[in-house]
């Protein structure tokens, strides 16, 4: 897992880097790949700051995340950066649907973190497995609805249009209004219930497998 992890952020480093060189070189030229070619590429630049953020964090605080979260966390800026803003990956149909479940995982990933950091470890063989995958689940889901707030305030104060209830410059009236937000409402709550069944099983046959989402302090 932790091989999986360093292709995945190399992946990240390599794209986003060849992806910078090769627009700017086309945009030095007169010409440019994508509409909005500058702003698209100052996304991706900022995304070779996100995808590292895992690695400040373990190298400043001293600590190593776990292996599954910095996965869902890699394979979503990947989704989100590199492939839905620099190469307007966006315009397919439900692309941001699919980065919701990986977000969504990496949330109720972030709630058994919490969780396993909270309970003592001589407490946690006698907590139901069944009421730690809910808690995980429920606290993902939480955290999509809260991004769902995000959105709707940024759409109220800045005229955006992230819950995507204007087409064509147009609002858009009645039950369409709804499709995105409850779509990735539905994603969120697929990610984190996929990830909380699995560790549902997972704890069932043995407790300390929780241990996976444990931060470990790097001496």
């Amino acid at each position: 897992m932790r091989l999986f992890r360093k292709i995945l952020y190399w992946i990240n480093i390599i794209g986003m880097v060849a992806y910078l060189i090769v627009c700017g070189f086309y945009l030095m030229t007169g010409k440019s790949l994508y509409h909005g070619q500058v702003g698209l590429m100052a996304q991706v630049a900022s995304g070779l700051l996100l995808v590292s953020i895992p690695l400040i964090v373990e190298k400043m605080a001293h600590i190593a995340l776990p292996d599954i979260l910095v996965i869902l966390y890699e394979i979503f800026i990947l989704m989100a950066i590199l492939l839905g803003t620099g190469m307007q990956a966006y315009s397919i149909p439900n692309w941001d649907k699919f980065e919701h479940l990986f977000s969504a995982g990496m949330l109720a990933g972030i709630g058994f973190m919490i969780y396993a950091a909270r309970t003592p470890a001589d407490k946690q063989n006698q907590i139901d497995p069944l009421l730690i995958a809910l808690f995980g689940a429920a606290f993902g889901v939480m955290l999509g609805v809260c991004w769902e707030f995000y959105e709707f305030t940024g759409d109220s104060l800045f005229g955006m249009n992230m819950q995507r209830y204007m087409a064509a410059g147009k609002p858009l009236i009645g039950h369409p209004v709804l499709f995105d937000t409850m779509g990735d409402l539905l994603s969120d709550f697929v990610g984190s219930v996929g990830l909380s069944i699995y560790a549902f099983f997972k704890i069932r046959q043995n407790h300390q497998w929780l241990d996976t989402f444990k931060l470990r302090r790097i001496k």
